[in-house]
């Protein structure tokens, strides 16, 4: 696929914002990134309508604390959900028209309507797509009780009333992200914990084999049981999960059962509308997808001209933050203000007493480096070199030089440099 090509419509000389001052903007995703695309329209000026669709009945709310502090408490009752609101959505209620609980189901870009689930039409001026991405299932595990994915508030609070029933044993499906904070979550809850993967090492698609070799020794360490580079055979169990069957021969006993098989970015709803497809909403450099309509969050995919002009999708939460507000800004920005969204990835995830921090876009083939502690002691920073600059920096328990590596990582460092720098 080729972004030239592909979005060269959309760079046709503008001589003025996308939408104005006093138009309405309709953004379809209530999410992390729809909250700042919002909050950044107002901070921008903007005076028009502002309306923000939801499929669930919830406001925005914090993902993060789901997979870690939400699940970690003795008792539902107990939560405070109150601790997951963001920041500044408050401030949107006076200025916001919300339809929570009524997803969107069809786009026509040429009328410039959505449709709701409901048939309701909204028209826009401008349009943020900001729907986020939908967790992976197995149809093996269809219907059966005690089966999880932990995607949403909703999702979470299921997983918690089932942790809570006084289960034994976990057995959790997938050793990404999710997957290793919810094991070390119930592991500190004195659960007996097991996780299943086809993949050798876990985060090795994100992090390389060498860093996911040390996760899963800390994760064994903690007593989870690693099952890697098997699949699962089936789910046993009348109405509730009760044993686990995998690829080897292996059965595990399991009380509760949490699939972390990653996402799917949520655009079935846009087939037909002319958007162009592929793992997301297809945009150009600025998050433009077709006239007056942006991208932003989980579901973008826009080319990064940091890394070359790589197409990436990110699912981070510091992400979603940027490419809200940006996308936001970009509506009502004036022409000769508008410039590239070519961010540095960055995200952290909670493990035990361990603070795993990436910055950068590694990817397999790239040349890893310890520059800073041991991987013996567990707290080490290294990075990852490609075409000798630093494209990535990997810190566990190490932010200082996640923080510098990635500036430097910004600017397209010659390694050798980058590595002195980030030595001690």
């Amino acid at each position: 696929m080729a972004p030239t090509a592909l979005h060269a419509p959309l760079h046709a000389p503008l001589h003025a914002p996308l939408v104005p001052p006093t138009g309405t903007v309709v953004i379809v995703g209530a999410s992390l990134a729809g909250a700042h695309a919002a909050i950044a329209l107002r901070r921008a000026g903007f005076e028009g309508r502002l309306v923000i669709v939801g499929a669930e009945p919830h406001r925005p709310y914090d993902r993060p604390p789901l997979s870690k502090s939400f699940l970690a408490g003795s008792s539902v009752a107990g939560r405070d959900e109150s601790r997951l609101s963001l920041p500044g959505v408050v401030d949107l209620d006076e200025g916001v028209e919300w339809q929570l609980g009524r997803p969107a189901a069809a786009l026509d870009v040429a009328r410039r309507v959505v449709t709701l689930a409901d048939g309701a039409e909204l028209a826009y001026d401008g349009l943020v797509l900001a729907t986020g991405c939908a967790a992976r299932t197995l149809p093996a595990a269809a219907g059966l009780g005690g089966v999880h994915v932990l995607r949403g508030l909703d999702d979470a609070r299921a997983l918690a009333l089932d942790l809570d029933g006084a289960p034994r044993r976990v057995v959790v499906v997938g050793a990404g992200f999710i997957g290793l904070e919810v094991a070390s979550t119930c592991r500190a809850r004195g659960l007996d914990v097991s996780v299943v993967d086809v993949v050798a090492t876990p985060l090795e698609a994100a992090l390389g084999p060498v860093i996911g070799t040390v996760l899963a020794d800390v994760h064994r360490d903690q007593g989870v049981g690693l099952h890697l580079g098997v699949g699962i055979e089936g789910f046993d169990g009348e109405r509730r999960v009760e044993r686990v069957r995998l690829g080897d021969g292996t059965v595990l006993d399991a009380d509760v059962v949490v699939l972390g098989l990653g996402v799917t970015p949520n655009t079935a709803w846009l087939e037909g509308s002319g958007l162009t497809l592929d793992n997301g909403v297809v945009c150009d450099d600025t998050c433009l997808a077709a006239p007056g309509v942006v991208a932003a969050g989980d579901v973008a995919r826009w080319p990064n001209a940091t890394f070359g002009g790589e197409l990436m999708r990110v699912e981070h939460w510091e992400h979603a933050v940027e490419m809200g507000g940006y996308a936001g800004r970009r509506l009502v920005a004036e022409p000769a203000d508008v410039t590239p969204f070519a961010p540095v990835p960055w995200f952290w995830s909670d493990q035990y007493d361990r603070k795993l921090q990436l910055a950068g876009r590694p990817r397999a083939g790239d040349r890893l480096a310890v520059v800073a502690g041991s991987i013996e002691e567990r707290r080490f920073a290294a990075t990852y070199e490609r075409d000798g600059r630093l494209v990535g920096v990997f810190g566990m328990n190490r932010p200082r030089q996640v923080v510098i590596g990635r500036g430097l990582v910004a600017r397209g460092a010659d390694i050798d440099e980058a590595n002195a720098t980030l030595a001690g």
